[in-house]
């Protein structure tokens, strides 16, 4: 019985190791999950036999070529129905926003999802308070994941001491909203300048974006410096 409870667990630990690395080998998955190679290989097996992962073959040294292993299309749809739990509704908006293109036109439905992110962005920001940055960016992921979206931070360090606790990188690992960042591009760049409003004392660059076949979404927060005033 405590096995047959630990497969489902062990293959959903698979595939969100796969979601936040992108890639990973047989021997890495079982180092890192603490699990035999045996066992994560029949793991494997079973997740590629339900069209969930797949892979390539890496010739890496002298030996036999290995297996890289990456999740499809079909499993990184299943990890993003199961984390937001709401694919129905974004199969709606879809429509929905389909509907009220052809009725308004495109471009005023971009400007329609602009103030929609102005409104999010607001409310963030009222949200987040006053603390220091760290705080805000951590309170900022915790808010995100509340919304179905796989996200964490982590400070980047810098060689200059001064610059300690001034730069982080957020990182999400899903698209709550796949279904309209597909059929809507621009929501992804409304996102960008929502992240710089709510983070008005920031400089926030993109540095990864799943809508360009990368495995995640990435965000550098940077604090702005402070512009020296002439005497």
């Amino acid at each position: 019985m405590a096995i047959t409870q630990q497969q489902p667990s062990t293959k959903q630990d698979i595939l969100h190791y796969l979601l936040k690395q992108g890639q990973a080998t047989a021997q890495e998955l079982a180092t890192q999950l603490e699990v035999s190679p045996q066992a994560i290989r029949r793991h494997l097996k079973d997740l590629e036999a339900e069209d969930l992962i797949q892979y390539s073959a890496a010739q890496v040294g002298m030996g036999r070529p290995q297996h890289i292993y990456q999740l499809s299309s079909l499993g990184r749809d299943r990890l993003r129905r199961h984390s937001t739990d709401a694919d129905s509704y974004g199969d709606f908006a879809v429509s929905l926003l389909d509907t009220l293109a052809e009725t308004v036109g495109r471009e005023q439905m971009s400007s329609i999802l602009r103030k929609q992110w102005e409104r999010k962005a607001i409310e963030y920001h009222d949200r987040l308070g006053h603390g220091s940055l760290e705080e805000r960016v951590a309170k900022l992921v915790e808010f995100r994941k509340a919304e179905g979206f796989m996200a964490e931070w982590y400070p980047v360090d810098s060689e200059d001491t001064r610059e300690k606790g001034d730069r982080f990188i957020v990182t999400e690992h899903n698209c709550a909203i796949s279904n309209v960042a597909e059929s809507f591009p621009s929501v992804c760049s409304h996102e960008l300048e929502m992240f710089a409003a709510v983070l008005p004392d920031c400089i926030v660059e993109r540095t990864h974006w799943i809508i360009n076949g990368e495995h995640r979404c990435g965000y550098l927060v940077q604090a702005k410096k402070p512009t020296s005033k002439s005497k």
